[in-house]
């Protein structure tokens, strides 16, 4: 019998390997406080060409027009689902692309009233000719209209994980989704000069993994890990209230609401970005136009799988069972990978014996195609096989394994992909059924399918 320190150590083990689909753990700490973070159509924005003449321009208000809620299990809760503050965000990337001399009017009420009180104390403090005016407020040119006019929540959720007795982990996925419509008005004829809208995506991610066994008498070892990414909603509106403006500032361009100082400068501009567009697709295709993607099978994946698998040693009629598997990879800029997979089935022969195991290996795999959607790969590596405990037939408990495995993977996009496995266990030493014979030992084989899961936020990490 293995002892219960022995235990625990296995226990932890196994919980470390299965956490690693958790991402690395940061310690909670306070940040000193840093410049705002910038969004991805920000350098775009400012690198507009200058304009004949900035537009003066009035926001009154850009507000939330959704009224939606933070969505809430147990309590009721009054916070909103966006930002109110958009209208702020909306006066800094007018004033950031070059185009725009934004005016304030949000707070029209305060700036008056602070006018009032000049002119009062220039009145009681002014001799006989009386007080200097004040000199008047700019009029607006053009009134910026339109909010946030969808939050639209779970429009795509999706996971995956495997669990069995008491160990296993799991991942959980969520995408939302903002809108934004933006137009320009003119303050002379009230006519609307031009509306775009823009849509930002916000993912959430949720990775967690966990252990809960019985490792001897009246002993339990549980214990728990996870890692949850939320993408922030106020950088989505920022990000999306930043593509409206620089599509306003080209569109009203071409229609002739307003103009730029050099009109060859904007479309080199307008040229230039349809270019890298089109480049970042055109790199990306080989002779034969298919998309290839150097880093489409790099960094971190989890997978999970479910299996059919087979035991062939000295029995004449060995039984198949369905079990799962779940495993963490990493993969590299090139085409190779190294993968962790914990596997849960069982063996047994009919009239003879069944017992549930559970494997541990290390897999060194490479893919044949790894640039492409779908891609042929080849593995090899090792671990072990262990029953829950002693068998009285056998005088092992764990046993150790050469495996190679070969398959095929398809990537759907960067987040999820099919993978199917053939795996083959050959075992170091022949008395995993009891019966030890010359020739070959056993041997344990399983079909494997499952899905893949790249999550999209840890790119960020690693």
């Amino acid at each position: 019998m293995i002892s219960a320190s022995v235990k625990y150590i296995i226990g932890i083990f196994l919980l470390a390997a299965i956490s690693n689909c958790t991402g690395v753990l940061k310690p909670v700490s306070t940040d000193r406080a840093t410049a705002g973070l910038i969004s991805e159509s920000y350098d775009e924005l400012v690198s507009l060409p200058e304009p004949n003449q900035k537009v003066v321009a009035a926001v009154y208000r850009f507000r939330d027009q959704t009224g939606q809620y933070k969505p809430s299990e147990n309590v009721a809760s009054w916070s909103t689902a966006v930002t109110q503050g958009a209208t702020s965000i909306l006066i800094k990337s007018l004033e950031d692309s070059g185009w725009f001399m934004p005016i304030e009017r949000e707070g029209i009420s305060n700036l008056l009233n602070e006018r009032q009180i000049i002119q009062s104390i220039r009145s009681q403090n002014s001799g006989p000719s009386g007080p200097d005016p004040l000199p008047p407020l700019l009029f607006a040119g053009v009134i910026l209209e339109g909010g946030i006019v969808g939050y639209d929540t779970n429009i795509i959720t999706g996971g995956s994980g495997v669990r069995y007795l008491g160990t296993g982990g799991s991942s959980n996925y969520r995408k939302d989704q903002v809108t934004i419509y933006l137009r320009a008005v003119s303050t002379q004829s009230g006519r609307v000069l031009k509306t775009v809208h823009t849509t930002k995506s916000i993912i959430s991610q949720q990775l967690e993994s966990g252990l809960f066994r019985y490792v001897d008498v009246n002993r339990i070892l549980e214990a728990e890990t996870g890692y949850t990414y939320n993408e922030p909603p106020v950088m989505a509106v920022t990000e999306a209230i930043d593509e409206a403006v620089k599509q306003l500032i080209i569109e009203g361009a071409e229609d002739g609401v307003w103009s730029p100082k050099d009109s060859t400068q904007l479309n080199q501009f307008k040229e230039r970005v349809a270019y890298a567009s089109k480049m970042k697709d055109q790199l990306q295709r080989d002779y034969f136009g298919l998309i290839q993607r150097d880093d489409l099978r790099s960094g971190w994946f989890v997978a999970s799988n479910v299996l059919v698998s087979g035991h062939e040693g000295n029995y004449a009629s060995p039984e198949k069972y369905i079990g799962g598997n779940f495993s963490v990879e990493r993969g590299f800029k090139n085409r190779n990978s190294l993968q962790l997979q914990f596997e849960r089935t069982a063996i047994g022969a009919t009239g003879a014996f069944s017992e549930p195991i559970t494997t541990g290996e290390l897999f060194f795999n490479s893919y044949l195609t790894p640039q492409y959607k779908f891609s042929p790969f080849i593995s090899a590596g090792g671990g072990v096989v262990a029953y829950d405990k002693k068998q009285e037939f056998t005088d092992q408990q764990i046993f150790s394994t050469a495996t190679f495995k070969a398959g095929l993977d398809y990537r759907f996009s960067d987040i999820i992909g099919l993978r199917l496995t053939a795996n083959y266990k050959y075992l170091i030493t022949d008395e995993l059924d009891g019966i030890t014979r010359s020739g070959y030992n056993d041997q344990i084989w399983s079909v494997n399918a499952g899905v893949v899961i790249k999550p999209k936020i840890l790119k960020q990490f690693f």
